[in-house]
């Protein structure tokens, strides 16, 4: 009873020892949140991949001079397809396929191939750790159905001017583009599943403990209760067979009784703090 609990049932669950981070999941993936609660918004995150994709698509317009170069309008087009990532986690379905949509558009304008496409990705991923698999792969598959119009039957009609329709083979670049994306989608679903599972297991496992020291608890409870109300039960016999022939012993037996009773109540009382739990 004089130990040290190193668990409080009730109360928070105790420490792994630090479990490492691949247990249980960096902070960033962990996407729930508190039923009624919406999820915060990835400020960090959509601002560096807007500065990315806005860099990025700088130098990639630069390799590609047969493209139309980036104006205002590719500006905004690469700002609203980063900018609606911030609703990824709230909206998953809806980012995916706006995302999907501004690309499509991005390109139909003629401008530069670049990291704009990774804005398809990044939503499609949200899609599927989400758990709305069909969502994403829709997406994807719109993408590419897309790009195939555009580069095969409408490139007449759509700058830049005089641009022939682009070689099957390029093709080839962006069904391994659409490979890995689905790739890298389904890897970082079956392991937010592993980490759910691991979270579930290890929560099992400390409500066990808490049974199990609740348990021990009422043992021990019950240990003392009997040995002091043994003891109580003696000595009162005692005390009321000497309280005439032997005052000074009936007395004594008294004594003990008081001291056995207020331990009794103190370990009583030490057990029932360690078992309330807070708010209760």
């Amino acid at each position: 009873m004089d130990e040290q609990r190193e668990h409080r049932p009730g109360g928070p669950p105790p420490a792994w020892g630090g479990p490492p981070m691949w247990r249980k999941g960096p902070a960033w993936w962990n996407l729930r949140t508190p039923e009624g609660a919406a999820p915060r918004l990835p400020w960090l995150t959509t601002l560096a991949l807007t500065v990315f994709v806005q860099l990025g698509s700088g130098f990639a317009g630069h390799g590609q001079p047969d493209r139309v170069a980036l104006d205002p309008l590719a500006r905004v087009l690469l700002l609203l397809a980063t900018g609606v990532l911030l609703l990824r986690h709230r909206f998953p379905i809806t980012v995916a396929y706006a995302t999907t949509a501004v690309t499509l558009v991005y390109l139909g304008a003629g401008y530069p191939y670049g990291p704009v496409l990774l804005t398809v990705a990044v939503a499609c991923f949200a899609a599927v750790v989400a758990g709305h698999r069909p969502a994403a792969w829709g997406a994807v598959g719109a993408l590419w159905a897309g790009h195939l119009l555009l580069a095969h039957w409408l490139y007449e009609w759509l700058p830049p001017g005089g641009d022939g329709a682009s070689p099957w083979s390029g093709e080839i670049v962006v069904a391994v583009w659409v490979v890995a994306v689905v790739a890298v989608c389904e890897l970082g679903r079956v392991r937010r599943e592993q980490w759910d599972k691991e979270r579930a297991e290890r929560a099992r496992a400390a409500e066990r403990r808490a049974d199990e020291e609740r348990l021990r608890m009422a043992r021990e409870l019950h240990d003392v209760l009997a040995h002091s109300i043994s003891v109580i039960n003696v000595q009162a016999g005692m005390g009321l067979a000497l309280l005439d022939s032997d005052p000074e012993q009936a007395r004594t037996a008294l004594t003990t009784i008081k001291a056995a009773s207020k331990e009794a109540l103190g370990e009583v009382r030490q057990v029932l703090d360690t078992l309330r739990a807070p708010g209760e």
